[in-house]
């Protein structure tokens, strides 16, 4: 059996529908009529012989295939991107300021930034880590460009880009104390990991007490390292030496958006996203599609 290569312009059809969760959007996104899209994901399906979306009258929604599928086909299309910016697009000069959230670092920054400059060597990009709610303080006054973030609860702006759980995290086998409230690591008020916690502690009527705050999540971090306290970060996130620790409320889920350019209008935006996405997708295959 000769195996068929897949169309890129398929799947670039195919990923528009499933992230914008409907063929409308997705024809709207990609200036052609629904029915071309429409035809053009019966193509590929027919070349998959799988069905990748489930249809009805109200909603479409992705196949177990169609989940499979989509991961492939937004690396197919990154590298497909990079390659045709490196040898054919002009370059990219200038300056870009972005802007993101500290609990994204270390681990999923640095592979983004080598990526990111190598696809745009002549490009200026300047970095500030901080907390969500300050960066994008920051890009309201313009002195940020971009803004890698979570979202507020029922928060619309922004570009999403994937979707992760919040857990209750510590040191492998570290238990509560029994003789006194659960001690916990936060970040400063104003942090929505924070207000949502402890709001969960509170709920479920459990006694606590915030033993140590730190405007760094790697201080955070560290503290629950060390056994003082339990924390709480979104699962793609953890550190070295952090597991999540079960018996305590459930937390959710955490919105990461990209804030700035939400009609990914920029040469930048595009390729930025899909390098994210590419970086998180390893460790959180849950995330979803945006």
């Amino acid at each position: 059996m000769r195996i068929p290569d897949l169309d890129l312009d398929l799947l670039r059809c195919f990923v528009q529908v499933a992230e914008r969760g409907g063929f409308t959007a997705g024809a709207a996104a990609l200036g052609l009529t629904q029915s071309a899209v429409s035809l053009k994901v019966k193509r590929l399906e027919d070349v998959l012989q799988k069905r990748i979306f489930h249809r009805t009258s109200r909603s479409v929604a992705l196949t177990r295939e169609g989940e499979t599928l989509l991961a492939y086909a937004r690396r197919m299309l990154a590298l497909n991107d990079e390659a045709v910016r490196r040898l054919v697009a002009p370059p990219v000069t200038g300056r870009l300021r972005l802007g993101v959230a500290d609990h994204f670092v270390p681990r999923n920054l640095a592979p983004i930034l080598a990526r990111f400059a190598r696809s745009f060597p002549e490009l200026r990009l300047e970095i500030e880590v901080g907390r969500s709610h300050e960066l994008r303080a920051a890009q309201e006054r313009g002195a940020l460009d971009l803004v890698l973030g979570k979202r507020r609860d029922g928060e619309t702006e922004g570009r999403p880009i994937w979707t992760e759980p919040i857990v209750w995290v510590a040191p492998p086998g570290w238990e509560a104390p029994a003789s006194r409230p659960l001690p916990v690591a936060m970040l400063p008020q104003g942090c929505m990991f924070r207000n949502r916690a402890l709001a969960a502690l509170a709920r479920a009527g459990l006694a606590f007490e915030v033993v140590y705050t730190s405007a760094s999540l790697l201080g955070v971090a560290a503290a629950a390292q060390a056994g003082l306290a339990v924390t709480v970060l979104g699962r793609s996130g953890l550190p070295a030496g952090l597991v999540e620790h079960g018996g305590l409320p459930p937390l959710g889920v955490a919105e990461m958006a990209l804030f700035g350019d939400a009609t990914g209008q920029t040469p930048l935006v595009e390729p930025l996203i899909e390098m994210i996405r590419d970086s998180v997708a390893p460790h959180w295959e849950g995330a979803s599609p945006g």
